[in-house]
This record gives structure tokens, sequence and C-alpha cells, in this order.
């Protein structure tokens, strides 16, 4: 154990050296964003998937050196401020998307970021008039008094995604019942055998994979298809297809089969009718 470690902080260090051993995935979690209450839930729902250590980012880089972890920077760089570390041998990807999955709605604070378009639509507040007329209005939100309270003339964006929300905003927002903001545990980085991943790219929309992946599967039958090469998902087409030429050349030389003698015959009955048809007409005529 490295001698700059205080003596205090020694244990916590090598419980954290004894996980980083034994688990080869490091995730780094925001902890702003989460109570007490909700980290000991989510510590029962993942009790034998993850394990959960809180300690400063510090003692983590200490621990990870004494670990014999390789190119630590660019992870230590992306997890600023407090985190609870999450130790797995699983992946990744499921794990930061399980988490973002048990995100909860709660009211803003100021200083919080806006996760998407805010909104105050068009309607009844609820509100009572008076000081919150001009909260309203530093927000660019056109009102009106009927029937003793406030009414927003139309929908209004008061806060883009990405944008800081101010106190006002919050305030009015509460009052509202609008719960702009998330509480849960947000992945900020992953360390996984010396490669670092940034939390933003640990959530996957699976809905765009999965219609890409069926555009593709879908353009590549079609391709298959056209191109006569045979594969269990392609053959059942191949031979209708080329039943269906083969048949259809068939009919074109005359050439009686089992298939194609019914469809002859009712070619030939066809055209005798027609031929008799214009016979009569013509000995009518003569």
């Amino acid at each position: 154990m490295s001698s700059h470690i205080p003596q205090e902080k020694t244990e916590t260090v090598q419980e954290a050296v004894e996980l980083l051993k034994e688990y080869e995935v490091i995730a780094a979690a925001d902890l702003n964003k989460v109570n007490s209450l909700m980290l000991q839930d989510m510590r029962r729902q993942l009790r034998g998937r993850l394990e959960f250590k809180v300690l400063k980012n510090t003692l983590m880089r200490i621990s990870m050196e004494e670990a014999g972890k390789k190119d630590i920077g660019g992870f230590i760089e992306r997890i600023a401020g407090p985190n609870v570390f999450l130790f797995t041998n699983g992946n990744p990807f499921r794990v930061a998307m399980e988490l973002d999955s048990n995100k909860v709605k709660v009211f803003a604070k100021p200083g919080d970021v806006a996760l998407s378009d805010i909104t105050i639509s068009a309607g009844n507040s609820g509100l009572s008039p008076g000081p919150l007329i001009g909260k309203f209005g530093s927000l660019g939100v056109r009102t009106r008094i009927e029937a003793g309270s406030i009414w927003v003339a139309q929908d209004t964006v008061v806060a883009k995604k990405g944008q800081v929300i101010n106190e006002d905003l919050a305030d009015l927002l509460q009052r509202l019942g609008v719960r702009a903001a998330e509480m849960g545990l947000r992945v900020k980085a992953v360390y996984e055998r010396g490669e670092v991943i940034p939390g933003d790219a640990l959530i996957l929309d699976l809905a765009m994979y999965r219609h890409s992946l069926e555009a593709a599967v879908a353009n590549a039958y079609k391709v298959a298809v056209e191109a006569a090469y045979v594969t269990p998902q392609t053959a059942p087409t191949l031979l209708a297809k080329a039943y269906q030429q083969a048949r259809a050349v068939a009919l074109e030389a005359e050439w009686p089969t089992r298939d194609t003698v019914g469809l002859l015959v009712a070619k030939a009955n066809a055209q005798a009718r027609s031929l008799a048809s214009r016979v009569g007409k013509k000995m009518a005529q003569g």
C-alpha cells in the first residue's frame, strides 16, 4: 500500500483494490441526483449483479493504481464531482441503460439543466393572480386573468434542452406540478480493461437500432432473391418464383404438363370461342 495514503483511508482503499481485482467493469455514477433512500433501494434491486462503493475520486485513482489498472487518466478526468462507483463483470451498456430506466421524475431545482424542451401549456394554470404574473412575464409567457385564475394564452417553451433552470422557472414549474428533472443514477463514464466509454455513449436508442436492423434484413432479403442466392430464408420464395417462371414458359410454348394442361385447355377453349364468334359474324355479314 502506498505510503502517501492517510492511515484512516487505508482500509477503504484496500476494499476498493479487492473489488478492482475481482471486476473488469468500473462505472462512475453521479451522486448529485440520487438520495440515500433511492441508493439503498438500488443496492437491494441490483444485489448480486453490481457492487456499490462510495469513495472520493482521489481514493479511486489511488486504488486503481494499486490494482495495476492502466491508462486511468481519461477515466478520472470524466468523473469530476461526487460519485458512487459500480463494479461488475457484466455488459456496461446494459448496466447504464438499466440505471437510466430506474430514474424517477422530480421537481427541478435552480441550477438544474433542462433534460428536454420545457413547455408551459395553454389553459388554466390554477394559480391565483399576484406576484406570479411577473414570473410568467419574465419567462415570456403570455397570460390573462379569468375567473380569479391565471390563464396561459398559448403553449410556450420556457427552456430549451441543455439550458440551466433559474430560480423563477423552478418555482413556477413546481407550482404548476411540472416535474422537469430526474432523480437516479447517471453513469458519467465506464472503465473496462483500459478503455474509457463516455456515459452518453452508453445509452442506446434501441428502437432506432431495431428499425435499422429490420430495414437491413429486408434489403438483404430483396438483394438475395434478385440474385437468386439460396438461403433457408430465400429458398421458398426462389422456388415459388422459379415455378411461376417455368409455368409461364411452358404455357407460352404450349407444353402440356400436369400443371399446365388445364390452363392450355382453357386457353384453347377461349381461342375457339373467339374464332367461332368471328366466323359467325362474318357469315352473318356475307
